[in-house]
C-alpha cells in the first residue's frame, strides 16, 4: 500500500487555507503544503514550530488534517512557544485536529512518540531539523518530508539520503522557489515503519554548511 494523490482533495483544502488565511500577509507556502498534506491524504502530519515563526503554514497544515479526517501535531520547544501557539491559531485551528507537544527531553524522543508519519514539515533555519527528520518513524506507505526556507539555509548542500537514516528509499525530492524556498522529498513505501536497515551500516560524519552564515554542522549517521 502506498500513498495516493487525491486532486479533489487538494482542490478543497486549498480553496479553505486561501479562506483561512485571509488576514494572514505571507506566501502561498500554506496553501501549496496544506494542498499536498491534504491530496495524498496524509493522515498524520506533523510539523515544529517556535516563538516568532509564521502562524499560516500551520494553519494550512491543520486544515489539511480535517479534510483528511487525520491527526496534525505540532511540536514545540517549551511551553512559552506552546502558549503563543495556541493564543495564535485560536478561532482558525480546531483543537480537535490539532495537538501542540512540548519537546520531552529532546527531539528524538518526542519524534519517536508518533510512529506512522505521512507528511512531516521542519524549518531548516533551526539547527535541530536534521535530527528531527532523521529520528521520524515514517509511514510503511511512504511519506513526504518538507524543509521550509530551504533558500536561506541551502538545504541543497546536503543529499537527502545522507540526512535520512539508513534504509530510507528517496522516491524523489524537488527544490520548489515557493516562500524561501521549499526542499521536498518523496519516501518510498516500505514493509513496514521505518526501523532503518536490517543490515547494520558504518556510522559517517555528514558535513553540513550554511552559504550564508559560513557556519559548519557535522552531524553523524
Amino acid at each position: 500500500m502506498k500513498l495516493v494523490w487525491s486532486p479533489e482533495t487538494a482542490s478543497d483544502a486549498y480553496i479553505h487555507t486561501v479562506r483561512s488565511c485571509k488576514k494572514y500577509k505571507e506566501s502561498g507556502v500554506a496553501e501549496f503544503l496544506s494542498a499536498s498534506a491534504a491530496g495524498w491524504n496524509a493522515r498524520l502530519i506533523v510539523e515544529t514550530w517556535s516563538l516568532g515563526d509564521p502562524i499560516a503554514t500551520s494553519v494550512g497544515l491543520a486544515v489539511a488534517a480535517v479534510h483528511t479526517s487525520g491527526r496534525h501535531v505540532c511540536i514545540v520547544p517549551d511551553e512559552q512557544s506552546k502558549h503563543e501557539y495556541v493564543l495564535a491559531t485560536r478561532g482558525v485551528v480546531t483543537t480537535e485536529a490539532t495537538e501542540v507537544v512540548v519537546v520531552r527531553e529532546s527531539i528524538e524522543n518526542t519524534m519517536e512518540e508518533f510512529p506512522g508519519v505521512d507528511f512531516l514539515v521542519v524549518d531548516s533555519k533551526r539547527l535541530e531539523f536534521v535530527r528531527t527528520l532523521r529520528s521520524a518513524k515514517l509511514s510503511n506507505k511512504g511519506a513526504v518530508l518538507v524543509c521550509k526556507n530551504a533558500a536561506q539555509r541551502a538545504v541543497s548542500v546536503f543529499k537527502w539520503q545522507d540526512v535520512l537514516k539508513g534504509g530510507t528509499r528517496v522516491a524523489r525530492s524537488v527544490f520548489l522557489p515557493v516562500g524561501n524556498g521549499l526542499g521536498i522529498v518523496h519516501v518510498g513505501a516500505t514493509g513496514g515503519h521505518q526501523h532503518g536497515d536490517s543490515r547494520k551500516q558504518p556510522s559517517r560524519w555528514i558535513r553540513h554548511v550554511d552559504l550564508l552564515s559560513g557556519e559548519e554542522h557535522l552531524f553523524r549517521r
